[in-house]
């Protein structure tokens, strides 16, 4: 069954996140008192545990640690700093980050923090 088949009757994004991670929890909660969004808008999946539910997505299990992703109303997959600029767009506030994010110089830069931020935190979790 494809991504779009049955995603028919779910929010217009599912953000695949880490359930095991408090930072990715806060991340969440924060996103969810910024943007109002409702469980009709955004559904959060916990992949804990879900290797063989992301790789039927599509996702690998090892990448959906290390990248955030995001399933858009179409189906399609978006990870990395192209998932926090799908999800960021939806709040108002957030929108001039969007933005900056999406600058060819702060873009590369972005990236490179994130990959470190996200290493040391699997580091530390024993996951790398």
């Amino acid at each position: 069954m494809s991504a779009k088949t049955e995603r028919q009757n779910d929010p217009p994004l599912t953000v695949y996140y880490d359930g095991a991670c408090p930072k990715c929890i806060r991340d969440r909660d924060t996103y969810q008192k910024l943007s109002g969004a409702t469980d009709e808008q955004v559904s959060w999946f916990d992949i804990t545990d879900q290797e063989n539910r992301l790789r039927e997505i599509g996702i690998e299990p090892r990448q959906a640690l290390s990248e955030l992703h995001v399933c858009d109303a179409d189906g399609r997959i978006v990870s990395e700093l192209d998932a926090y600029i799908l999800l960021m767009a939806k709040v108002p506030m957030l929108k001039p980050l969007v933005w900056l994010i999406g600058l060819p110089l702060i873009r590369p830069l972005l990236a490179i923090i994130y990959h470190w931020q996200v290493n040391r935190r699997l580091r530390r979790r024993g996951l790398l």
